[in-house]
């Protein structure tokens, strides 16, 4: 038995289906998945028969005929090279549907410190808490040896799970699930969105509402293997990326293998061994977005060329100057999180040419 199961009266749910089918609970989905694309092609053509489109989809899902469209992929550069997949506005719809009735009960169990793709949460968050816990482990920044080597105590493992969303195991995903949502119905409706997002019986597409959703399921039982069984207090995990902090580097090396055999034996993933090191507190640590250091955080570099480039696209008479402004509010309450003045400054000056 897993050990989420273990930590867990694991209470069971039946009769899900024809709550996700209900037609209250599908205007609600279709609601979410038009937010912030109302002027699309798609949802245009969709909602000149809402009501049409939503019956026939509730007609589907009732008689279990439902079968999603193609995935539409494409190459996002960010500069990191990453394969994106857009599911149909239909099948959005369905996912918002099932998410809507089954996140609830799985988020629940999910430990406080799974920081994405969850209410309140998110990588601000994440970066809150690592500022406390950075603070408990180095005893407010204690220093020792402070003549010689001026080193803040203690240690970061940070790790990366290897090519995460393409490997993750349908069968391992589906025995979790099915130890809350007992409602076969609900499974087959899992199993259709899961056989159409990668290859037989593995991976999820990145861009899927529902991956980003079975992403934290499934690695809910990396969570209380760092938690429970090795009783690590300082862990943080966003998606695939995580960080435990002790004061003693032998445990965390220890821990890491650990780790990567638990994610070898039970998941069928492992971790990245480019990526996953353990870093000294009076260094850099990269997590969710930002160069973390004890005293001052700072932007990734590639976060800093990004906005620029659209300035530059913009100045290239590629971006409108509306959608420069959009995304340079986004990017500066962002920036305004990191130490960033000058940075910030910098690009107002480009975009206004002072």
């Amino acid at each position: 038995m897993a050990l989420a199961t273990k930590m867990l009266i694991m209470k069971t749910y039946n009769n899900l289906y024809s709550e996700i089918y209900n037609m209250s609970n599908l205007l609600i989905a279709w609601r979410k998945a038009r937010k912030g694309k109302t002027k699309k092609l798609y949802v245009i053509e969709f909602e000149k028969d809402i009501i049409g489109n939503l019956f026939q989809l509730q007609r589907e899902l009732i008689e279990q005929t439902y079968s999603p469209k193609p995935l539409v992929t494409f190459i996002l550069r960010d500069p990191k090279t990453r394969k994106i997949s857009k599911s149909a506005f239909r099948d959005r719809i369905v996912h918002h549907a099932l998410c809507n009735i089954i996140e609830p009960i799985f988020d629940r169990t999910f430990i406080y410190d799974s920081c994405a793709n969850r209410k309140e949460k998110g990588n601000l968050f994440a970066i809150k808490r690592f500022e406390k816990f950075i603070k408990k482990v180095s005893k407010n920044g204690e220093r020792k040896g402070i003549f010689s080597n001026n080193q803040v105590k203690g240690y970061c493992l940070k790790a990366d799970i290897k090519h995460y969303f393409q490997e993750v195991n349908h069968e391992i995903l589906i025995n979790i699930i099915k130890r809350k949502i007992t409602d076969e119905k609900v499974i087959w409706l899992i199993r259709e969105i899961l056989r159409r997002g990668g290859r037989t019986g593995i991976g999820m597409p990145l861009g899927n509402l529902t991956s980003q959703f079975f992403a934290n399921v499934y690695l809910n039982e990396l969570d209380y293997f760092v938690k429970h069984k090795l009783k690590a207090k300082y862990y943080i995990r966003y998606v695939d990326d995580f960080v435990i902090l002790h004061a003693s580097k032998s445990q965390l090396e220890i821990w890491l293998h650990q780790i990567n055999d638990f994610l070898k034996r039970e998941l069928k993933l492992e971790l990245h061994p480019e990526k996953s090191r353990i870093i000294s507190l009076s260094r850099e640590v990269d997590f969710v977005g930002f160069r973390n250091f004890y005293y001052y955080k700072l932007l990734r570099r590639r976060n800093i060329k990004k906005m620029l480039s659209k300035v530059r696209y913009y100045k290239l008479g590629n971006y409108s100057k509306v959608k420069l402004l959009e995304s340079f509010q986004g990017w500066n309450a962002y920036a305004k999180w990191a130490d960033s003045l000058n940075v910030r400054r910098r690009v107002i000056k480009e975009i206004y040419h002072i």
